[in-house]
Parts: C-alpha cells; structure tokens; sequence
C-alpha cells in the first residue's frame, strides 16, 4: 500500500468535499421551533390516508377473533338429553 493511511488511499480529481467538526455541530438545531411544528403538519396530511385501512382491519379482526370465540363454543341445547 505504499504507506498510505487508510482515509488517504486514493486521489481523486474533481471532486470537492467539505467537512465540519463534530464539536461545532449542533445536534439538534430548531428542534422545537421547526421540528414539532413539521411533524405534525406532514401527521395530519397523512392521517386520514393512514388511518381509515388501519381502523377496518382492527375492527375486522376483533369481529372474527370474537366470531371464532363465539362458533368453538357449546350450544347447550344440543347437549340436554345427554347422560
């Protein structure tokens, strides 16, 4: 490798890149005056595309896991005359 450091093991031509040290960025800039804000602007366009397919299947799967209870049960009448 030529005693090349592993960050240094190419040169590349025409291509610029810029970095900024860890201890000068800030790690969460406008996070209350922009962030929550933009949150619950980009929740409320999607809610009502998101919530109507997620609100009919919860209720049809409480209606069949209710329906399932309800047909694995006894019907104590055709049992009477048993003994």
């Amino acid at each position: 490798m030529g005693g090349l450091h592993f960050g240094n093991l190419a040169k590349v031509r025409h291509i610029i890149t810029y970095s900024l040290s860890p201890f000068e960025q800030k790690a969460f800039p406008h996070y209350f005056s922009k962030g929550i804000p933009n949150m619950w602007r980009r929740f409320s366009a999607q809610v009502l595309k998101v919530a109507p397919p997620f609100l009919l299947m919860y209720v049809t799967y409480s209606w069949g896991t209710q329906e399932h209870a309800n047909n694995k049960r006894k019907i104590p009448s055709l049992f009477e005359n048993d003994k």
